[in-house]
């Protein structure tokens, strides 16, 4: 039986193992079963800390609900980096992924904030299958076309909308993210411009489906935002689970990301039972 703990940022939600002691031998399929919302525990990410490598506190381990390593996960960044400043005692900490180094500290009324490190603009960085123009990607399906594209350690592209209660996410979000111009799947963002700094998002996750919010993708999203000049470099973002605070950083060209923790339940599984 293996302790485990659920925790979200705005309702982006994790199933959280700690392998740092102990070798779990978890597999995509493991990942897969636990996260199953009928047959699991549930969660948009399943994530496991590993013993990090030098210059860090921690290595994170993000896998999708369809078994697929993820790169990047904002939401679940702040969440390891809390968990692991309270075991340290420290106000600021570095998680590591496969994508990079992200330094997280503590801000006051329970907020974290994460560098997410710079955004890649070029079209082999996100990657696209064909030279195009990042900042306008020949792409269009039903109400939506002429994405901005960039990676934050994952692929994304921003649909920006008029209207985002009238379009039918759950229907183009799936074409979209398989879409051949990305060789690697991507996430699909759909945002509205409020105001110069306010943006409403909803995000089709690269193998997890719709989520109440993305961290990352609240990343791309200010970067594609500010590109196209309908936002300064800071906004709010809102998303169905909640507000975060980006800033796309001038100068290293780094996205900040500010916004809350939290822990669900905890408990323990039974890892044998999701082998199979």
């Amino acid at each position: 039986m293996i302790p485990f703990r659920k925790m979200h940022g705005l309702g982006n939600d994790f199933v959280v193992l700690d392998g740092r002691e102990t070798k779990l031998g978890l597999t995509p399929r493991h990942a897969a079963g636990i996260a199953d919302r009928h047959f699991g525990i549930g969660c948009d990410q399943f994530i496991v800390m590993e013993q990090p490598p030098p210059g860090a506190d921690v290595f994170m381990r993000i896998r999708n609900p369809d078994g697929s390593e993820a790169g990047a996960c904002g939401n679940a960044t702040r969440c390891i980096a809390s968990l692991v400043a309270d075991q340290l005692g420290k106000d600021r900490v570095v998680v590591r992924t496969i994508a990079g180094e992200l330094p997280v500290e503590r801000l006051p009324g329970g907020l974290w904030r994460a560098d997410m490190g710079p955004a890649r603009l070029g079209w082999q960085d996100v990657p696209l299958a064909d030279e195009v123009d990042t900042l306008h990607v020949p792409l269009a399906l039903g109400p939506v076309a002429d994405p901005a594209v960039c990676s934050m350690g994952n692929p994304h592209a921003t649909f920006f909308v008029d209207d985002l209660d009238a379009l039918p996410v759950a229907e183009i979000g799936p074409r979209l993210e398989t879409h051949p111009i990305f060789p690697d799947r991507a996430n699909i963002g759909f945002a509205q411009v409020m105001s110069p700094d306010h943006i409403r998002l909803v995000m089709w996750e690269r193998g997890a489906g719709m989520t109440l919010a993305c961290g990352s993708g609240a990343c791309a999203t200010i970067v594609n935002a500010h590109r196209r000049g309908l936002t300064g470099r800071r906004a709010t973002i809102t998303m169905p689970g909640g507000d975060l605070v980006m800033e796309w950083r001038e100068g290293d060209g780094h996205v900040l990301m500010t916004g809350p923790v939290a822990t669900s339940f905890s408990g323990v599984l039974d890892l044998a039972a999701y082998a199979g």
